[in-house]
């Protein structure tokens, strides 16, 4: 039987806006001590070198679609969490709009079910409010799931909830937190139309950032802020794509008092609309990729903790889907294997200090979600920790894309970071592009 004792040496230890250098000893599924320097006192421990590489908590992802269940020719929770894991994500949150849709309490334990067999990270859902199950919201324990989602816009299946007093009243009767993805319905639609009539289904991707313009996002912003402020609702508002949205939200609080928070996503810190004409529609997302001047002020608002979390909205499709005319070919893509590799290059840019990332990707949806015992490397926490080589050169290839759907956005492109180990509840599970067939995941549990 393997030692369940595992010590860490001569890492730097990213952790709450410092990097020491020291070791971590992991017993069971915890971290047991943090110190300058940690013995082995048994001969069955289990020693990983760390040489001196970045030791960061594992990323927590607030936002992913892992398509499971109904839509599992694009991705499931195996596959996708495998890629996660890869990525140094050792947990997520996934979305509501499968096949059937997570709109009851049924179908919440029955993606629940599927996880606790195969997911290879750790794993929670989010709910979905429509504009009729109101009753089910009202019965779900807040202990026992993420957060409820509602798509203000863009939605799939009947999860578009456009019924104001609907809404009010939902904001009105729920303490979970209340996660949104604001674009306004009619705006889209009334662009669509006109874009439509000029081009018939064939519209250049160019003007998808036009058709899903800034003024759909804000307005649909701005009012589910003015109704999460008017009834006390504790909102946080998915994938910022604009600059003008990012005034809305403020730094003057810190995280854990805030009752209106942000998130930004990858792809909108790293794509502009200048790269429409090389990727095309594998970069049609929803919101859309905007300006080089709105990704700018993303970057800026980050900064300055007006946006609070990093994440993914990781939504693979199929080539073959992707492959349409702009009104058939689906927005989305799969991004949870690249997404630390990617702000990384921001941090050889010096745009972004390590410890930041950690803060925006790894502390701070702990915080936001009361995840318990996650997101920091604290003695008494769970050991989800990640080693990253932060001087070791990949290239994204098809052969080590681990997503279903086998492609990416990054697909050539070279990242000076690695991530080379991946722990999970204390266990190795992932080593230099290798998986260890260790059954690590839990569900995450909430300390609210």
């Amino acid at each position: 039987m393997k030692s369940k004792t595992v010590l860490i040496k001569n890492a730097r230890i990213v952790n709450e806006g410092k990097i020491i250098f020291g070791d971590i000893l992991i017993e069971n599924e915890y971290i047991k001590e943090v110190a300058d320097s940690i013995s082995a006192k048994s001969p069955d421990v289990i020693i990983h070198d760390a040489e001196n590489n970045f030791v960061i908590p594992g990323v927590i992802d607030d936002q992913v679609h892992f398509r499971e269940p109904g839509l599992t020719h694009k991705a499931n929770i195996e596959t996708e969490s495998r890629a996660a894991v890869a990525g140094g994500i050792t947990s997520f949150i996934e979305m509501p709009n499968t096949n059937p849709q997570t709109t009851t309490i049924e179908k919440l334990e029955e993606k629940f079910d599927i996880a606790s067999k195969t997911s290879m990270a750790n794993y929670s859902f989010m709910f979905g409010g429509t504009n009729d199950n109101l009753d089910e919201i009202l019965k779900l324990d807040p202990k026992k799931v993420a957060a409820l989602k509602l798509f203000l816009g863009s939605s799939t299946g009947n999860m578009l909830v456009d019924d104001p007093k609907v809404l009010e009243k939902i904001f009105s009767n729920t303490d979970l937190l209340i996660a949104v993805h604001c674009e306004d319905e009619a705006t889209i639609k009334k662009n669509t139309e006109e874009y439509v009539a000029k081009y018939g289904d064939d519209i250049p991707i160019k003007y998808h950032p036009t058709i899903r313009s800034e003024e759909a996002c804000y307005l649909s912003s701005s009012k589910a802020i003015e109704l999460a402020k008017k009834t006390g609702a504790r909102l946080h508002v998915f994938h910022l794509s604009t600059g003008k949205e990012t005034k809305l939200f403020s730094s003057k609080q810190k995280l854990k008092d805030k009752e209106i928070t942000a998130e930004v996503c990858i792809h909108h810190l790293w794509f502009t609309d200048e790269d429409y004409d090389k990727k095309g529609t594998l970069i049609k997302w929803n919101p859309a990729v905007k300006t080089e001047n709105d990704r700018e002020l993303l970057w800026k608002a980050l900064l300055e903790d007006r946006i609070d979390v990093i994440a993914t909205d990781h939504a693979p499709h199929t080539l073959e889907e992707k492959d349409n005319v702009y009104t058939k070919a689906p927005s989305g893509g799969p991004l949870v294997q690249h997404a630390l590799s990617a702000i990384l290059e921001a941090y050889h840019k010096d745009k972004i200090s390590i410890e930041k990332i950690v803060e925006k990707m790894c502390h701070n949806p702990a915080i936001l979600f009361e995840i318990e015992k996650r997101g920091f490397i604290t003695e008494g926490f769970y050991a989800d920790l990640v080693i990253v080589n932060p001087n070791n050169p990949w290239t994204v290839k098809k052969e080590n894309i681990l997503y279903k759907c086998g492609w990416s956005p990054f697909e050539g492109t070279t990242f000076k970071s690695r991530i080379t180990h991946t722990f999970i509840n204390g266990k190795l599970v992932y080593n230099n592009f290798k998986f260890n067939d260790v059954k690590a995941a839990k569900r995450l549990t909430f300390n609210r």
